[in-house]
């Protein structure tokens, strides 16, 4: 997938733990911890909401885009 999560760096430079950002934002630790991992194949637009509101980050702070040899036109299987 070449969505990539970077809530490790940004939970760093603000200071905070998995367990406080859940707390914050309602969402479960292991649902946030999937997330984490990058083992999620879809976040709702209103955790990411709340996720930046918590963290005081803009949506690229968390999530990047980083194509990759199998990154070809048409393999998404979500473009139907």
């Amino acid at each position: 997938m070449p969505i990539r999560v970077q809530l490790d760096r940004v939970l760093l430079e603000k200071r905070m733990s998995l367990t406080e950002l859940a707390d914050r934002v309602g969402v479960t630790i292991a649902n946030l911890s999937i997330l984490k991992t990058g083992k999620a194949r879809a976040v709702r637009f209103t955790t990411l909401a709340a996720l930046c509101r918590e963290l005081d980050c803009q949506p690229g702070d968390i999530l990047s885009y980083e194509p990759g040899p199998d990154d070809a036109p048409g393999d998404d299987e979500d473009d139907e």
